[in-house]
């Protein structure tokens, strides 16, 4: 009986959270380790779904990095970053939309749905709502220094039009986006999943966004989690190299959604069963959240 009770207390501590974001708009961006465990893939699915079933409207904007890795990988391709993007020629580019816009697309799209949600698959050429131009060049480093490098069909965001994500959320479905854009030719480009859930995020003023990584958060210097950072501390710790790295450009993307509207932005781990649910409904969180 008491585990029973102590279940219901669960619900009773979500409840202030279902009320205060019921009707309101959560982008997700999914990746890392959550995208390969199958346990992760399945709690991931029922997390969306629940939140969707208690009036939350969710976008989910997803990478693929590892699958396209294999995919080339098996073809006999070798893979080339730099400055972590995807040097993406024209052979790389249709591998990248096949396995970007297709398998791993529709393997989360039937996974919420299996899991009782109703989730369209969508990609940025789907009315062109991604516009998109291609990067010219990116600096690289090397033995010789720095040096401008071309990253092929590598795209940044131009312009995100929200009207049919809009019209899919008004009519009970959960988008499910591949972050490939268009240009103006028609021509696809890869895209920086984070960037994308970022500008989906401001396009269509969602309450929030949400980055699964492989990271339980912002690391004060003492190595501590940061539970709660505001942009103008987050600029302080990237400034004195606190925080490095890879998570640079992921903090940076949520700066810039928080600029352009975001109300919060959660960095949280998603090698956690649940990660959603747990920092949305509990009143300590796992992650760290980031305000304006």
């Amino acid at each position: 009986m008491q585990s029973l009770i102590e279940k219901a207390s669960v619900l009773h501590e979500a409840l202030p959270y279902i009320r205060r974001f019921h009707g309101r708009t959560f982008v997700v961006k999914y990746g890392g380790h959550a995208m390969v465990d199958a346990e992760l893939k399945t709690s991931f699915a029922k997390d969306i779904c629940l939140l969707r079933y208690v009036g939350i409207q969710v976008i989910v904007v997803h990478g693929g990095g590892p699958q396209i890795n294999t995919a080339l990988e098996k073809m006999g391709v070798g893979s080339t970053f730099v400055a972590g993007l995807r040097i993406t020629d024209e052979a790389t580019m249709d591998v990248v939309e096949m396995v970007l816009g297709g398998q791993v697309n529709q393997e989360i799209v039937g996974l919420i749905c299996h899991h009782g949600g109703r989730a369209v698959g969508l990609s940025g050429k789907d009315d062109a709502f991604i516009r998109a131009r291609k990067l010219e060049s990116v600096r690289a480093k090397d033995k010789g220094g720095e040096r401008d490098v071309d990253p092929g069909r590598v795209g940044e965001v131009q312009h995100i039009n929200p009207e049919i994500l809009d019209n899919l959320v008004r009519s009970g479905f959960i988008p499910v986006v591949a972050p490939v854009g268009v240009d103006e030719d028609n021509r696809s480009l890869n895209i920086n999943a984070d960037t994308v859930a970022g500008k989906v995020a401001e396009a269509v003023k969602a309450e929030k966004l949400i980055l699964l990584t492989d990271v339980d958060g912002v690391r004060a210097q003492d190595g501590s989690l940061v539970r709660s950072l505001t942009a103008s501390g987050v600029a302080k710790m990237i400034d004195s190299g606190v925080i490095n790295g890879g998570m640079i450009p992921k903090v940076q993307c949520g700066l810039e959604a928080l600029a352009g509207g975001v109300k919060k932005v959660h960095m949280i781990d998603g090698r956690l069963r649940h990660a959603v649910l747990l920092e949305i409904f509990t009143d300590e969180g796992i992650g760290t959240e980031i305000t304006r």
